[in-house]
């Protein structure tokens, strides 16, 4: 006996089932992509991070989200080299980390990516050469010291806001990469911006968040196609840290999920 389901579908015109098909398609897309993303966030067990290397750099790592960064990669086993622009914080961020993992090896580079980079970067590469790192974390940033609209941003401004969003973050990676390609093996995470992926523009941050769009993963071609590594870009938009300041970037404040950064660590 016919069921009933089918003998409507029978009489429905052919148009109105093409739509159905290509309508259960997207829907079909969308859930699983949905379902991805809830294994990836919250079932999929973290890696044992060493595998990657022994050690992982972290920059802009005295405040912040490079901050809990640093101490949730200390906690996982790995030593760490912190880069940041001004000694005294990273000291203290250095001493903090100690007494908490003692046997955290750690390495400071003092370094002003809104500077010049050349000294930087081959004092970087100096310090970095005889070191296993497997892990790279770009999370220095810089954007508007409040939301305004692109005619209202000083030179100056978005200046500093390229380099350091993109100058930087390219030079720190192209520094680090060729260790990772030797070895056939690393992460490189990168702390993007919801402000490139949510809305088409974002009108209030334009410069910033065309700088956020290059950290996407397309670059993944660019930055290791012949490795076996992982490359992200997380959404600090919509985390924050427990026991950690929000990134110190624009006075605006947004709602956000709290996430703890070892969940961020399933690399």
């Amino acid at each position: 006996m016919e069921s009933p389901f089918i003998g409507h579908l029978q009489e429905q015109p052919t148009w109105v089932l093409l739509l159905s098909f290509l309508g259960f398609l997207s829907l079909l897309q969308t859930s699983i992509t949905l379902l991805k993303w809830a294994y990836a966030a919250f079932l999929r067990p973290g890696k044992d991070l060493k595998a990657y290397g022994s050690w992982a750099l972290v920059t802009g790592a005295t405040d912040g989200i490079g901050k809990a960064f640093a101490f949730q990669l200390a906690h996982e086993g790995l030593n760490l080299v912190l880069i940041g622009r001004n000694p005294s914080k990273l000291r203290r961020v250095s001493g903090e980390i100690k007494a908490r993992h003692p046997c955290t090896e750690i390495k400071l580079v003092v370094m002003d990516l809104a500077g010049d980079l050349s000294d930087g970067i081959r004092r970087l590469e100096e310090e970095i050469r005889e070191l296993e790192v497997g892990i790279l974390v770009n999370n220095a940033g810089m954007t508007y010291p409040q939301f305004m609209y692109f005619h209202e941003v000083e030179e100056e401004l978005w200046e500093g806001i390229v380099k350091v969003n993109m100058e930087a973050t390219t030079r720190v990676t192209q520094a680090v990469l060729p260790g990772m390609m030797k070895r056939r093996r690393g992460a490189v995470v990168c702390i993007g911006s919801a402000s490139s992926v949510v809305v088409p523009s974002f009108p209030l941050a334009a410069v910033y968040a065309a700088t956020k769009a290059l950290l996407r993963p397309r670059l993944r071609k660019t930055y290791g196609g012949n490795m076996r590594e992982k490359y992200g870009a997380l959404l600090p938009d919509i985390v924050r840290f427990r026991g950690f300041t929000q990134a110190r970037l624009c006075k605006a404040r947004a709602w956000r999920i709290r996430r703890h950064p070892s969940h961020m660590l399933r690399l």
